[in-house]
């Protein structure tokens, strides 16, 4: 498994609430999740991670499963929570990491049960945001974009007949419907997150809401996402709930994908931030200073010949694993995990130096070796990946490493010197594609 925040529990009433924290930003984000979640299930899967770290990159990033979903306690089916009583979850948790108003971010499903509780808490609620919502999921003559009542009993025999399979995912998800590694994470969330009983019955829940009288109550600043070609919830939606809340900023997205993380998660992240913020991120293509930590793991061909490619997937997942965990533990940002490695950016060259000393150390725990280069310089940031020269340096000064070996360049040396961190020269070298010589350092632990 993936590396995932600590679980914690706290009660609401009776009944058990399981949570997260992730970031320590000057405001408090609350991430309501739609129709069933497994907290811990999210961060197996890369693209969800990598949405979540985003936003708690500028807050304090509050997650939970809500009662009867996920690690949270199940409830009997005949007696399925009401939005009241899920309202009293979302009090517990903030109560529990002793948030007295934080920002409400509901996706699909949830969305209601924010709009619900900006409307009846407002002193607690900073802004709501809202990304795929419904007020309602029935159609009716002056509701014609949702589904009928038969329409939706179709779809719930085949959840049931399929549960635990990736069923719906194409309609959730299209732009990878075909990804192999995202459909098994669908199936899997599917299964932890609820049993095929709960699952159908939260599903009539949810087709039984209708929160369209309070929209005009709702006060507190409120931004609506919406992709225009959502293939589960129709963009009519959005656009009704745009018109019936105050002032409530409305942004129609391009995309076919209903889960917020799948597809261009760039600009809904962009949107949100700054909404809360007040600052929009930098632009995809924009240049900004950072340093890069390349981390490979040697031999991986032929490991996977001698081991088998079971085993050495294995292994390898143990080390995006802790790779994870230590880039959470020195602030570092997972750009993409390689065929056997990792790529990540800081905004640190000290912490990017001992995180790539503790990614080495690690490496040998699981009993294998890897080569970590380091190198700082501008970067171009692109749809979530990076580019530009730094990052072909920070290749290349890895490719020089011996199994084990932390390598950085000059720049990096210099500009963390007194950081604790020493350094044993090992010559200037032609860097392949990379104009001029470059000379480089092993780092070790001071």
């Amino acid at each position: 498994m993936a590396w995932a925040p600590d679980t914690q529990y706290t009660k609401a009433g009776d009944v058990h609430i399981a949570y997260q924290v992730v970031g320590d930003g000057p405001m408090d984000l609350i991430g309501v999740p739609g129709w069933v979640s497994h907290l811990e299930v999210h961060w197996e899967e890369p693209i969800v991670a990598r949405f979540f770290e985003r936003l708690a990159s500028f807050s304090r990033l509050i997650l939970f499963d809500k009662r009867g979903t996920g690690l949270s306690d199940r409830v009997a089916p005949g007696s399925l929570p009401s939005l009241e009583q899920r309202m009293e979850d979302v009090n517990a948790v903030m109560d529990a990491v002793g948030s007295e108003r934080a920002a409400l971010f509901g996706i699909s499903e949830g969305g209601a049960m924010c709009a619900l509780f900006a409307a009846t808490y407002p002193e607690r609620v900073s802004a709501l945001v809202m990304s795929g919502c419904f007020p309602k999921w029935i159609g009716d003559d002056d509701y014609p974009w949702a589904p009928s009542r038969a329409d939706h009993e179709a779809a719930m025999e085949v959840y049931e007949a399929r549960w635990g399979s990736p069923v719906g995912f194409k309609t959730v998800a299209p732009s990878v419907a075909d990804d192999e590694r995202c459909k098994t994470w669908w199936a899997r969330n599917l299964r932890m997150g609820a049993s095929p009983a709960d699952g159908i019955a939260l599903y009539r829940m949810n087709i039984e809401i209708d929160i369209r009288p309070i929209l005009p109550t709702i006060r507190v600043p409120t931004l609506i996402l919406h992709r225009s070609g959502d293939r589960l919830i129709h963009v009519g939606n959005s656009r009704y709930m745009a018109e019936h809340i105050e002032e409530a900023r409305y942004v129609e997205l391009d995309g076919i994908d209903h889960l917020p993380w799948f597809g261009d998660a760039e600009t809904p992240l962009a949107e949100v931030q700054e909404f809360l913020t007040g600052v929009r991120p930098t632009d995809a293509g924009e240049r900004v200073l950072a340093t890069v930590v390349f981390a490979d793991l040697v031999g991986s061909t032929a490991r996977a010949v001698a081991e088998g490619d079971s085993r050495w997937r294995d292994q390898l997942e143990a080390f995006y694993q802790v790779a994870r965990s230590e880039l959470a533990r020195f602030r570092g940002t997972l750009v993409n995990t390689t065929g056997d490695g990792v790529v990540a950016t800081f905004d640190g060259p000290a912490r990017a130096v001992r995180c790539a000393l503790a990614l080495a150390d690690e490496a040998s725990a699981l009993g294998t070796d890897a080569r970590v280069g380091v190198h700082i310089g501008e970067i171009e940031k692109m749809n979530g990946d990076i580019g530009g020269l730094t990052v072909h340096i920070a290749s290349r000064v890895t490719d020089l490493a011996e199994p084990g070996e932390v390598l950085v360049s000059r720049t990096v040396k210099d500009i963390i010197a007194g950081a604790g961190v020493t350094f044993e020269d090992r010559g200037v070298h032609p860097l392949k594609g990379v104009p001029d010589a470059w000379q480089v350092f092993q780092a070790s632990a001071g």
